[in-house]
């Protein structure tokens, strides 16, 4: 009985004694009540860094793909080291505290350690199938080549082109791109940026010429259905020991400026975050310097601009963009990037000069080789030579004249972008007199070049209505049109690619007032304009599908299908008196007229 009172006094004394440790906190290693921490490690962009480890003594665990740890069997004060090879984090390490630790973030920077040597950019963008030298376009790119040529006599060069490249030009489109491949490969570029209007032919045979091309079409934000990308996201190049890495991006406005049917089942996701992870998975392949390939733009119409991109990515050394086509004389520097861009229809050839010092130091300047610099510039005899064989075999086809003009037909971008054109007029009227429709409506972004008085050839109603576009016809309401006719103004005075061009009917507005409110009157053939009333409206396929933001169009059923655009043009021509456009019929008549 003595024994018995003995030890229960002594189970008594030792549950009290656990109580008390278990108040003030007391375990050892081997407690049930050891802590779990987890957390991120994440790099500048905010995303997560594979292959970290998380150490804490002998237990060890690394960051999976998103970035993720996880440790368990800790306890409080025990310390958690992240450590990569090449990486630095932001804090060094973490003390455990009482409890479960959750959410916890290590930033990883990068370690870049750049060799000495010096590097040139070589750079084009919105050629639009400029090949040759032309009054109102570049230098043409054989001398383009020549300029290359002289600058890699000097170091060693990249060059890159941002895109809208393989198309608008009959020299290119006869053969669906391929020629523009085929001279871009003999030049020697080493990528290109997918734009908008390297869709035009359809994304498989954007698809297709990537295959031909000695060089990869780049876009990293363009996915198909499966989640799978369309193109390849990017390219490392190492450069005097310097891996540099480029990564493409395409405007998601392309699902609008171009056929919508060629981007079918296509997304194009956010380029500002497809960049970070882009910047992610170029240093970690060792990338110490990195270049984007931007077919954004600066307009600041834009959802998405490449300087949004430069704001709000980190990491990126020079963006070379295009789709604006904005002249950047010397770039534009925004935080730690430089963007550059070199206009258009290689009237500049842009030139980035890096050069990194002894201690690893980047020095990025920009500058433009102007088409004026380019006039005593020889021609590269084999771009030359690869020129006059694609003539040559285009020449019988489009040297066809198909009737002649009395005026210059203005086709001329900074023109059918912000207001009515003759060129424009004889282009409505032509789907007017083809249709039999009550109005007619076409976007001034699809002229894409004017016609000189004298002959008119076939290759030159090609060169101006370039994208096989063909003529619709839908049954709209009146509300539907003067909602059209308000989105394609309401950027005036600004240009505007979906500025309408029209027929059959008369619109006047006020550009002082709102945007979507600055129509003040419109008639249709000489009659009220009634907005509860159905018309027939001739348009091309393109914004009847609801391209160039014309969403109005979009869902209505077409009502009539014709010849493409260029063809449509030509009957009209061929149906004139002696196949002559005279100054009577191409003319400004006040079809749109701006009023206070």
């Amino acid at each position: 009985m003595l024994i018995r009172r003995k030890v229960n006094k002594l189970l008594i004394f030792s549950m009290v004694i656990l109580s008390l440790m278990t108040l003030v906190g007391c375990s050892d290693d081997n407690s049930s009540n050891k802590d779990i921490a987890s957390g991120k490690v994440v790099d500048f962009n905010g995303i997560g860094v594979e292959g970290v480890k998380l150490n804490k003594g002998s237990i060890t665990v690394t960051t999976d793909k998103e970035g993720r740890w996880n440790i368990s069997g800790l306890k409080e004060g025990d310390v958690v080291t992240p450590s990569k090879v090449g990486y630095s984090f932001e804090p060094k390490d973490y003390r455990v505290t009482d409890g479960k630790d959750s959410g916890i973030i290590f930033t990883a920077t990068k370690k870049l350690e750049r060799k000495q040597g010096e590097l040139y950019i070589a750079h084009t963008n919105d050629i639009h199938g400029r090949v040759e030298e032309g009054k109102y376009d570049g230098m043409g790119l054989a001398k383009v080549k020549t300029k290359i040529d002289e600058l890699k006599a000097e170091r060693d060069v990249l060059v890159l082109d941002a895109g809208d490249t393989i198309h608008g030009q009959t020299i290119v489109q006869l053969s669906k791109g391929e020629s523009m491949i085929e001279i871009m490969n003999a030049i020697g570029y080493d990528a290109m940026a997918a734009g908008n209007h390297d869709f035009n032919y359809g994304q498989e045979r954007l698809v297709e010429l990537d295959g031909i091309a000695d060089f990869p079409i780049l876009s990293a934000n363009v996915y198909k259905d499966n989640g799978d990308r369309l193109l390849s996201p990017y390219k490392i190049k190492e450069i005097e020991g310097n891996k540099v890495g480029i990564f493409g991006l395409s405007t998601p406005e392309t699902t609008y400026k171009t056929h919508p049917n060629n981007v079918k089942g296509l997304e194009f996701k956010n380029p500002i975050e497809e960049a970070k992870i882009m910047v992610n998975q170029l240093q970690a392949e060792g990338c110490t310097i990195i270049i984007a390939l931007s077919h954004l733009g600066l307009d600041e119409s834009s959802e998405h601009t490449s300087e949004m991109v430069a704001e709000q990515v980190k990491g990126i050394d020079v963006i070379v963009d295009g789709h604006s086509h904005t002249k950047l004389t010397e770039g534009k520097q925004v935080k730690e990037t430089l963007i550059v861009q070199s206009q258009e229809y290689d009237k500049n050839l842009g030139i980035v000069d890096i050069t990194v010092d002894q201690a690893g130091e980047i020095s990025i300047k920009a500058s433009l080789f102007t088409k004026e610099e380019a006039a005593n510039l020889e021609e590269d005899a084999d771009i030359k030579s690869i020129v006059e064989e694609i003539n040559a075999e285009n020449d019988e086809v489009l040297s066809e004249i198909v009737g002649s003009t009395e005026v210059l037909l203005d086709g001329a971008r900074e023109n059918v972008r912000t207001g009515e054109t003759n060129l424009g007029n004889l282009i409505t009227d032509a789907m007017l007199n083809e249709t039999g429709a009550d109005i007619a409506i076409t976007n001034g972004g699809g002229i894409r070049d004017s016609i000189d008085e004298g002959d008119i050839t076939l290759g030159e109603i090609i060169t101006v209505l370039p994208f096989g576009n063909y003529v619709v016809v839908k049954e709209l309401s009146g509300a539907e049109i003067k909602a059209a006719i308000e989105h394609g103004i309401s950027a005036y005075p600004e240009s505007l690619g979906a500025f309408p061009h029209i027929a059959g009917m008369k619109v006047k507005f006020n550009p002082s007032k709102e945007a979507g409110n600055r129509v003040v009157e419109i008639t249709v053939n000489g009659k009220v304009f009634d907005e509860n009333e159905s018309y027939q409206v001739a348009t091309n396929d393109f914004m009847a599908a609801g391209g160039d933001d014309y969403t109005m169009f979009a869902d209505d059923s077409i009502v009539g299908e014709y010849d493409g655009l260029d063809q449509v043009l030509n009957n009209y021509i061929q149906s004139l008196a002696d196949q002559t456009v005279t100054a009577d019929i191409a003319k400004i008549e006040g079809r749109i007229e701006v009023v206070e």
